[in-house]
């Protein structure tokens, strides 16, 4: 699992050209799926995602977290986090999770978030959309559990 995280002070998301939501100071996460997520890693980075101390406290230092500051988060759907570009000049898609089962994947992650955090608002998944961004910082981390996650002894 794959997460391109944005602190914001704003951010949207507009869909068939009308605004589906939008979110005040918090989180953007743009959420990929590859074939070997299951909701243990949805688990892991829902909490990571939130606890992450990004946010200034009163020193202009990064020590508080989204739950610290009360932000808000908007969760968008993103299979392309998962596209190889090393051979050719078109990306592929394969390493992606299927459709149906990124679908399920996703509304279940959103929901741990939700659990987490007031205000959490979503993309649709399956469809074109257009994310306003407005990137507080800049600050852009990418969370993956293949390289964050405690690994399971084999």
């Amino acid at each position: 699992m794959r997460i391109v995280l944005q602190r914001v002070s704003s951010a949207s998301v507009t869909i068939e050209g009308k605004e589906h939501h939008s979110i005040g100071p918090g989180l953007v996460a743009l959420v990929g799926f590859g074939h070997e997520d299951g909701q243990e890693h949805a688990d892991y980075l829902a909490k990571k995602m939130v606890e992450l101390r990004i946010f200034e406290d009163d020193n202009g230092q990064m020590n508080r977290s989204l739950l610290d500051v009360g932000g808000q988060c908007l969760i968008v759907p993103n299979f392309t986090l998962y596209a190889n570009a090393k051979k050719g000049r078109r990306p592929s898609f394969t390493d992606s999770m299927a459709p149906d089962k990124a679908s399920m994947l996703f509304d279940y992650f959103v929901v741990v978030v939700k659990e987490l955090v007031g205000k959490v608002e979503t993309g649709r998944f399956g469809t074109h959309m257009l994310v306003d961004i407005q990137n507080d910082g800049p600050v852009t981390l990418i969370l993956d559990t293949n390289e964050i996650m405690p690994q399971k002894p084999r």
